[in-house]
């Protein structure tokens, strides 16, 4: 059996436990969406949003794109975060990366050819990658490099997303968080929190001690 039709056996034994633990589960369900957070994360299949953080369908509104970038030029991501502040009222917006990110590392090796679209989606990541290179040239491995870039990057799409008419202007401003899971153990960690205040300190505090905690460990 191949992999899209377990996908649906699967879904057919889910929707039959869910049903049998909640009989309201699904006519709930159809009612409407009430997410509190927008969840901007990479398309990466190893970091699920509802997965890792344990969360049910109708928790999470989700946005995922190569390296979790955020483009106020990108009309799709735009859009989500559009109808997620002004429509959906979200309480918060999290940018959530992760260590040992594909994206975050095509940014620090020479560009495919054969990759043109992947190529201008990083862009800005290649950019940020020129503007720390003293910072990451200084650590030890490739490692240690991708992932420190992974944090200023989270902290570079949370500055942009606070920046924003859409999240500046809105009724009630979501806090908008800065997170970085970990493949090898499964956690996340806070890089900025909702405060916009605490992302200064953030980036040169607990996101530097991350990745020096990174360097020794690789």
């Amino acid at each position: 059996m191949n992999r899209p039709k377990r996908m649906l056996v699967e879904n057919v034994g889910w929707a039959a436990e869910v049903a049998a633990s909640d009989p309201d589960f699904f006519e709930t369900l159809a009612q409407g969406q009430s997410p509190t957070v927008l969840w901007l994360g990479c398309s990466d299949s190893r970091v699920p949003a509802e997965t890792i953080t344990h969360s049910k369908p109708g928790d999470l509104f989700v946005h995922r794109n190569i390296a979790n970038l955020f483009s106020p030029d990108d009309d799709n991501t735009m859009s989500v975060l559009e109808y997620a502040v002004n429509v959906l009222k979200v309480d918060d917006v999290i940018v959530c990366g992760h260590y040992g990110c594909g994206g975050v590392r095509a940014s620090l090796l020479p560009l495919s050819d054969a990759l043109p679209h992947v190529n201008r989606r990083i862009a800005p990541l290649c950019a940020l990658a020129h503007t720390h290179s003293s910072e990451l040239d200084a650590l030890g491995t490739m490692d240690s490099r991708i992932d420190r870039l992974a944090e200023l990057s989270v902290l570079e799409q949370v500055k942009a997303l606070r920046d924003t008419s859409i999240v500046r202007d809105a009724e009630r401003p979501p806090r908008v968080h800065g997170w970085i899971f970990g493949l090898h153990d499964g956690r996340i960690k806070v890089l900025s929190s909702g405060d916009a205040a605490e992302t200064a300190v953030d980036s040169e505090g607990q996101a530097a001690g991350s990745s020096n905690a990174a360097s020794k460990a690789a």
